[in-house]
C-alpha cells in the first residue's frame, strides 16, 4: 500500500543494504531485526544513529508509523523502517490506542501503563476484557516514496500480568485460541500469530 492520502503507487523494491528502523526502543527493534532476518539488509536503529524521536502528531496508527519513517529516511538518507503499534480495548472505546505508549508516562514504564487499563476496566465490571492489537508499518525513501501495512490480532485482557518476554503490553495479552500471553511466548511462537508478525508478511510479500 501506498501513503495514506497519496495517489495509489507500485510497489517499490527494497534492494538488501542499510534499513533504518526508525526505533529508540531496543526490544522493539531486536523484534523486527528477527522478522526481517535472510533479506540481505544491514539493520541499525535510529537510536544508534543518534536521530531525534520526532512527536507523534498523526491521529492513525499509519499516520505516526509514516511520520517516523519520513524524519528517519530524510536525517539519514536510507531507506527507514517506522512502526507504530498499540492496544485497542474495546470497553475504554478503542483507548489507549496511538496513545498506548504515552500511558506509561514519560519514562514509558509499561507496568504503570498496564495498571491504568486494568483500574479503567475494574470500573467497569461489567464490561468485556476483549482488546486488539494493532501494528503498522511504514517503509520510506530518501525520496519521499512510502509504502504502508497494517496487521492486526484479537484477544482478552488478563490480570495479573503473566510472563517476562516481549515488552510493552505483551504481559496482560491473551491471543485467541491460545493460553499464554505474549509476555510467556518464545519470540518466533510470538511473531507466528502478532499484529507485527501480520504486518510483516505482508511487507515482505510485497516488497522483496
Amino acid at each position: 500500500m501506498s501513503g495514506e492520502g497519496k495517489e495509489p503507487q507500485a510497489i517499490r523494491r527494497l534492494a538488501p543494504g542499510r534499513l533504518v528502523i526508525a526505533s529508540h526502543n531496543q526490544g522493539k527493534v531486536r523484534e523486527i531485526a528477527a522478522l526481517l532476518e535472510g533479506h540481505g539488509l544491514d539493520v541499525i536503529s535510529a537510536g544508534e544513529l543518534d536521530l531525534p524521536e520526532p512527536e507523534e502528531t498523526g491521529t492513525t496508527f499509519v499516520m505516526n508509523a509514516e511520520l517516523k519513517a519520513r524524519a528517519a529516511a530524510d536525517l539519514s538518507g536510507l531507506p527507514a523502517l517506522a512502526d507504530d503499534s498499540g492496544l485497542c480495548v474495546d470497553a475504554l472505546g478503542g483507548d489507549p490506542g496511538i496513545f498506548s505508549a504515552r500511558w506509561g508516562g514519560e519514562n514509558k514504564d509499561f507496568g504503570r501503563a498496564m495498571r491504568l487499563v486494568e483500574d479503567k476496566l475494574a470500573a467497569l465490571p461489567d464490561a468485556p476484557r476483549t482488546a486488539h492489537f494493532v501494528c503498522a508499518l511504514a517503509l520510506a525513501w530518501p525520496d519521499g516514496h512510502v509504502e504502508w501495512f497494517e496487521g492486526r490480532v484479537d484477544g482478552t485482557l488478563v490480570w495479573p500480568p503473566r510472563g517476562d518476554k516481549g515488552h510493552g503490553y505483551d504481559p496482560v495479552f491473551r491471543p485467541d485460541g491460545h493460553d499464554a500471553t505474549f509476555g510467556e511466548m518464545d519470540e518466533p511462537a510470538k511473531n507466528a500469530i502478532s499484529h507485527r508478525g501480520d504486518a510483516f508478511r505482508q511487507l515482505v510479500a510485497a516488497v522483496f
